[in-house]
């Protein structure tokens, strides 16, 4: 029943006993005044009767209340049914945030970091597009009242694609002859560059650092003939294979280059695969055929082993043996690219929007970020808008390889664009898109916007991953914790803690003081974008962290900047300059915040510099230096006090033994004993120096172990020689 009325009923109740307490009172008063009074008035017989009269009327008034209470109770209790059956419904998602889940809930924001007070969640960490793990998600519906819902998928608003892509292929009719890229390959120093120069008639080679090509270059080279064909030289050097894959992508045809002199190397062989990939044809320029020692028929046989089958030996791959040096052969060379080129009839579109790939991408002072780029398809004009990967320019410029202005570029040639944005990384395809002035919106940036949502939306499915990875991890580690306690009672829980916590804290510091010495924290700089991406590439194959970590700071294009010495100075970094300049200032400034400059032209210098660098914070190994050996020929005991001493009858069979430094015992070829010597002497003297073909007795500083005839003693010193870090980058 209804409290209310519980507490009705025993509040008339109490009233009824009041009243009928009050009765018997007014009773024993009538009672003494009869004894006074033979006769009493009429009013007396009213009071009688009036509380079985009152009792009377409470009773009816109290069941009518009740009926009247059950009535409501059950009228109320019709209505609030439904209500407490329809709970609202949120509709919630993996990965949900703060601000996401508090308008899905239709509430303040507030409500869901009040719902997170008092549990494990850190609130002041938690920030509007903070991302919920689903435990927390549970208890904040839990604790608004609300019913949960999972959605599969996150009911976002679809976006519209409005990526730029190429166009369809043209129409055969409109298509025109153009110019062959030819693409350079081959192993370092055999000849590619001198090569190149000869047929461009310019000395590229001589200006090289180090005699190597470190960078990809694109050319346009015109023949007597007039026929027109755009090279591009790749670097050899093993660091640079992604600069010889993105080579093969983009060419008609790929003149390997092999000295006859040297054979198949592992570059070579590496230029092979990338021209298959790209399913490219092949013409073999045979170098350095006028040295004494060069065998061309060698290099043939050599590469039948990769399918490379000339048509001397019955297969369809045009050799031609040329010396660069002396620039014998190369019009053979040349002609036997351009018949090549015929019989691929290599033709492209020279109308509607340009299409390209940025082969080279670089910052210059005076110009800002510059792009070396292929035209494949349309005529790219001043003024025309490019987009490439994430990044989009108005062309305000544009240079042959000779730095000459030029007003039109034409599929297959190579052409210097100026009036990026931002730096594009080599390799990106170029597109042109609508001018500048698109309704709403500049069709450039909605490109751009919708790549760095994609972008966006594959980086939140790998943190979604990792952070469902991390929260199976915290419950494993809790679920083996609490089976580890459920035994104990909370003084012994409490004390095992203790002791854990105990011996955590001397490992903490001594891991912390390992891992301050133990990370090498650096800042790599770079003139060209395909030269950063070399030597990332190169560091991606650093595999010694257990030694010494190696951490990425920060990376970029250009010359080194103010902000560059002051990351290195926050995070106690070095930075690497890769053909890059520091000016006055900047070394003036590194030096007073003693932060180490390191600049390289060559690639394996700056690599061989890095490895140095890492092997100097590993710590000294410690070496084993024999100074004699001896040979036991008897054991026998000596009395020193109430002590028997072991003492091994020893002969000196190389070098000597010096009783100050280290000595082991090996028996069978295994070390049972390492240590020191408590005597040393010759005959009955002590001494301090054994040499060699002397006897000797010796006894040691453990008086456990036993010798045996024919076991060996080692004099040795400890030396500390600097470790070498164990990463091979593979050159």
């Amino acid at each position: 029943m209804n409290q209310k009325l519980l507490k009705l009923e025993n509040l008339i109740q109490f009233h009824t006993v009041c009243r009928q307490l009050h009765s018997l009172g007014q009773r024993r008063m009538l009672a003494q005044w009869r004894h006074g009074f033979s006769s009493y008035p009429v009013w007396t017989t009213q009071l009688y009767a009036r509380p079985w009269q009152t009792d009377m009327l409470i009773g009816t008034g109290l069941s009518q209340c009740r009926l009247l209470v059950t009535k409501k109770e059950k009228k109320s209790w019709k209505f609030q049914l439904p209500a407490t059956k329809s709970k609202k419904e949120v509709e919630v998602w993996i990965g949900i945030t703060v601000e996401e889940l508090a308008r899905a809930m239709k509430k303040d924001i507030d409500c869901v970091y009040e719902a997170l007070l008092n549990t494990a969640i850190d609130i002041d960490s938690l920030e509007a597009d903070s991302r919920l793990d689903e435990v927390w998600i549970k208890e904040v519906i839990k604790k608004s009242g609300m019913k949960l819902k999972w959605s599969k998928l996150k009911q976002d608003k679809v976006k519209e694609n409005k990526d730029a892509i190429r166009r369809p292929p043209a129409d055969p009719a409109l298509l025109t002859p153009r110019s062959p890229v030819v693409t350079i390959m081959g192993h370092v120093d055999h000849g590619k560059t001198t090569l190149l120069d000869k047929l461009r008639k310019t000395q590229v080679a001589a200006m090289e650092a180090g005699g190597i090509t470190q960078h990809i270059g694109a050319f346009l080279v015109s023949l007597p003939s007039g026929e027109k064909i755009t090279f591009l030289d790749t670097p050899g050097h093993a660091a640079f294979s992604a600069m010889r894959a993105r080579g093969a992508q983009v060419t008609d045809i790929v003149v390997l280059v092999v000295a006859a002199d040297d054979g198949v190397m592992k570059q070579t062989v590496e230029s092979i695969q990338h021209a298959k990939d790209a399913q490219v044809p092949i013409v073999l320029a045979i170098n350095k055929c006028d040295k004494p020692d060069a065998d061309p028929e060698k290099v043939k046989k050599e590469l039948l082993a990769y399918d490379v089958v000339c048509e001397d030996y019955g297969g369809d791959v045009q050799a031609v043996h040329v010396s660069a040096l002396m620039g014998d052969n190369l019009m053979a060379l040349a002609e036997a690219t351009i018949a090549l080129a015929e019989m691929l009839e290599l033709k492209a579109d020279p109308t509607g929007p340009v299409e390209g790939t940025v082969i080279e991408s670089f910052t210059d002072k005076g110009r800002g970020p510059v792009t070396t780029a292929i035209i494949q398809r349309g005529t790219l004009r001043k003024g025309s808008i490019l987009v490439a990967g994430k990044s989009w320019a108005k062309v305000r410029a544009m240079f042959d390889e000779h730095g000459k202005t030029i007003s039109e570029a034409y599929p297959s040639m190579p052409v210097g664009i100026i009036g990026w944005r931002d730096l594009p990384s080599a390799g990106d395809e170029i597109l042109e898109v609508e001018s500048e002035f698109y309704p709403v919106k500049p069709r450039a940036r909605e490109v751009i916007d919708w790549r760095k949502f994609e972008q966006e939306l594959e980086k939140n499915k790998d943190d979604l991953k990792i952070i469902e990875e991390k929260r199976k991890e915290h419950q494993e580690a809790h679920q083996k914790a609490r089976e580890q306690y459920g035994t104990l009672n909370w003084k012994e829980r409490s004390f095992k803690k203790y002791l854990e916590r105990k011996e955590q804290r001397p490992l903490k510091a001594k891991k912390k003081a390992e891992g301050d010495s133990n990370v090498l924290p650096i800042i790599i700089k770079g003139d060209v974008d395909g030269s950063v991406e070399a030597i990332l590439n190169i560091m991606d194959t650093y595999d010694a962290s257990h030694e010494c970590e190696l951490e990425l700071v920060h990376f970029g294009v250009g010359d080194i900047s103010e902000n560059d010495v002051n990351f290195a100075e926050t995070f106690d970094g070095i930075i690497y300059g890769f053909n890059v300049n520091a000016s006055n200032v900047i070394q003036q400034s590194a030096a007073r915040k003693r932060v180490k400059i390191k600049l390289h032209k060559i690639i394996y210098r700056l690599i061989e510099d890095l490895q140095e660098e890492l092997s100097s914070r590993l710590p000294c190994l410690v070496e084993e230096q024999p100074i004699g050996e001896a040979s036991i020929l008897a054991t026998f005991s000596v009395t020193e006090g109430k002590k028997k001493i072991p003492v091994a009858g020893c002969r000196v069979q190389k070098g000597q033994l010096e009783r100050q430094k280290k000595f082991k015992l090996i028996r069978n070829g295994h070390v049972i004993w390492k240590g020191s010597l408590t005597s040393l002497k010759h005959h009955k003297d002590d001494v301090s120096v054994i040499k060699t073909g002397m006897d000797c007795g010796l006894s040691l500083d453990e008086e456990k172990v036993e010798f045996k005839v024919g076991d060996e003693i080692v004099c040795y010193e400890e030396k500390e020689i600097l470790a070498k870090t164990s990463w091979d980058p593979g050159f």
